[in-house]
């Protein structure tokens, strides 16, 4: 594969800047106007793939999948960051009134998000995130990669999945779930499809609405507690096992040592800079440290839960723990500005560290799946200044863009849930049901292991209303087992590369489609 520096490289590094603007462009408009942040590193690919069939020299370059991987990697960091590391976090204080708290939490959340990116970059294929597990998303962007790249039946097998993917989406199938069964951990996916169809018919056929009495916050309170408890454990075991990494434990102790350092760091300016020390006085000023304290463990811990999710499932559920982490903070008892700048910073940790281990998958597969170790770090270092770029990119546009967006109301829906749960303070009951549905999420949790992530997995079903998610996970894992048991091993690849295009396709549609859902709203 050739070795391409974007800094080195003028029309490379231009081409890149240009998919961050979109990208920037495109998680801004979307997030504000219907919600969502669609995965772009599809598009990002295509657009390098139709560049390398322009008919001139200076193109040529382009039909390298480095250059092509670096551009999915530059769009969808661009997206992730731009609307939900950075523009949502900061609608948070907008939507409470308080738009003083506006500017220190830009600064705070734009140094996490960096933050976020680089601790995932050293953190993956280790033992806590391997590069041999899942990533669908990454896969799926590879595999599209390799297809354009190759042609022939693999290039044939993937089109017929984009085209089924579209297909299913257009009939509100989520075949990005149901591409996601042929890929994942079995174990960890039908946990998360049980959480879908548990969530989805508890209140139709049972009459519970398990959402109202915080049942699967209380099961991601105690998963992911022991998920942090078995992480520390990985970290720390000697034992050897047949799990090749590149990085060592001694790497990811210094890196999260680090990683823990700067969100300290970066939780005790914001605080100051929000004002909470002008609210606390001397007197509380062991509630500050409190504060800061609690922030950056909320934050770390938010960022690895996500990661975990993400990495199994191809679902990091951001919302749902970042409301977790406010729960807890409202029960703690913090004052209303305190929450806010607590909500907005840990929300802000996850989303980049989630999408930046797609690429790094997608790029780990296209380099050889670590065939060649030496070949495999330099695509990563590149990879991670591609992401950079955008990230520095979707700053100033974030910034420019926030008050155009703001003055005219348009904020993204889930920094209003945020906004109305700090107004709203604690219910009564909350604390109970956390502590007793903690239990069974730490069992489950305990007894699938870290490799298997089941508490989290089920945790997140429960928090998504999606029965079709549900059954979608449910049936591909389904037809999973049974095309294993018929063709063996044999069917494995074909499996694997139809999935891909499943979630390429969905991918796509539903990109295509919010755009036309949010020009119509203007």
């Amino acid at each position: 594969m050739e070795r391409v520096n974007p800094i080195k490289h003028a029309g490379v590094a231009l081409v890149l800047i240009f998919l961050s603007i979109a990208g920037a462009i495109i998680g801004i408009q979307l997030i504000t106007t219907i919600g969502v942040t669609p995965n772009t590193s599809i598009i990002g690919a295509l657009f390098a793939m139709l560049l390398a069939r322009i008919p001139l020299q200076a193109f040529r370059r382009y039909r390298s999948i480095e250059i092509q991987n670096l551009a999915q990697t530059a769009i969808s960091s661009a997206t992730f960051g731009a609307a939900n590391s950075l523009l949502m976090p900061i609608a948070v204080p907008w939507a409470l009134g308080e738009p003083q708290l506006v500017l220190p939490l830009f600064c705070g959340v734009s140094a996490a998000m960096l933050l976020d990116a680089w601790l995932l970059y050293r953190l993956f294929d280790t033992r806590v995130f391997p590069a041999s597990n899942a990533w669908p998303p990454g896969v799926a962007a590879a595999e599209a990669i390799k297809a354009g790249d190759k042609g022939g039946r693999q290039a044939w097998l993937l089109v017929m999945g984009i085209v089924g993917g579209i297909v299913g989406a257009m009939m509100k199938i989520p075949m990005s779930a149901f591409g996601t069964a042929f890929i994942g951990n079995i174990w960890a996916l039908s946990m998360l499809g049980i959480g879908f169809l548990l969530r989805a018919y508890a209140e139709p056929v049972a009459g519970i609405d398990i959402n109202a009495l915080y049942i699967p916050h209380g099961v991601m309170v105690g998963a992911g507690l022991v998920a942090l408890i078995q992480v520390v454990m990985v970290i720390r075991s000697r034992k050897n096992d047949a799990l090749v990494v590149s990085r060592n434990g001694n790497e990811v102790q210094r890196a999260l040592g680090l990683g823990s350092v700067g969100y300290i760091l970066i939780s005790a300016l914001l605080a100051l800079a929000g004002g909470l020390w002008s609210e606390m006085g001397l007197a509380m000023l062991l509630l500050f440290i409190l504060y800061a304290a609690f922030a950056a463990f909320a934050a770390f811990v938010h960022e690895l839960i996500v990661g975990i999710a993400a990495m199994h499932s191809g679902w990091f559920p951001a919302f749902a723990v970042a409301l977790i982490t406010l729960i807890i903070g409202i029960l703690i008892g913090f004052p209303p500005l305190a929450l806010c700048l607590l909500c907005g910073f840990t929300a802000a940790t996850g989303p980049a560290f989630a999408d930046m281990g797609y690429d790094l998958k997608a790029g780990f597969i296209l380099r050889g799946n670590g065939a060649d170790m030496q070949q495999e770090l330099w695509g990563r270092r590149i990879q991670l200044i591609a992401a950079m770029i955008a990230f520095l990119v979707s700053i100033p546009l974030v910034w420019y863009a926030h008050t155009l967006f703001f003055t005219d109301n348009l904020l993204p829906p889930v920094a209003r849930v945020y906004a109305k749960t700090i107004q709203a303070g604690a219910e009564p009951g909350i604390a109970g049901n956390l502590l007793i549905w903690a239990i069974p999420g730490a069992i489950i949790q305990l007894i699938g292991g870290p490799k298997r992530q089941m508490g989290v997995l089920l945790a997140t079903g429960l928090l998504i209303n999606n029965a079709m998610a549900g059954w979608a996970v449910v049936v591909g894992i389904a037809l999973r087992i049974v095309i294993i048991r018929v063709w063996g091993e044999r069917g494995r690849s074909p499996m694997e590369v139809m999935a891909a295009g499943f979630i390429a396709g969905d991918a796509l549609y539903s990109f295509f489609n919010s755009l036309f859902a949010s020009s119509s709203k203007k």
